[in-house]
């Protein structure tokens, strides 16, 4: 029980990580959906006839789904805190 009581909570909050990944996601799919549904001749014929928003969201998506595995495969760990011993100024 006392374990459960001095665990660290809230310790991946703020793992860039998880930002990164929710970042890549959400412009991913939107890059998708715009190069999948509403890419032109023009803008195919622009990009010498690559569809630039489709490939590039894909990778993106790729990149949030390397993120996120890789945060939850090596989640941020504290070390205990060291008790307070004897140093200088203690006595």
């Amino acid at each position: 029980m006392t374990d459960q009581l001095h665990k660290p909570r809230g310790v991946g909050l703020f793992d860039l990580r998880w930002i990164l990944a929710l970042l890549f996601a959400v412009y991913g799919v939107v890059l998708t959906v715009m190069g999948a549904a509403f890419t032109s001749q023009a803008d195919l014929d622009r990009a010498a006839g690559t569809n630039v928003n489709l490939w590039v969201g894909i990778g993106m998506l790729i990149g949030a789904a390397a993120f996120a595995t890789w945060s939850l495969l090596r989640p941020i760990r504290l070390r205990p805190a060291a008790p307070p011993g004897p140093g200088p100024g203690r006595d």
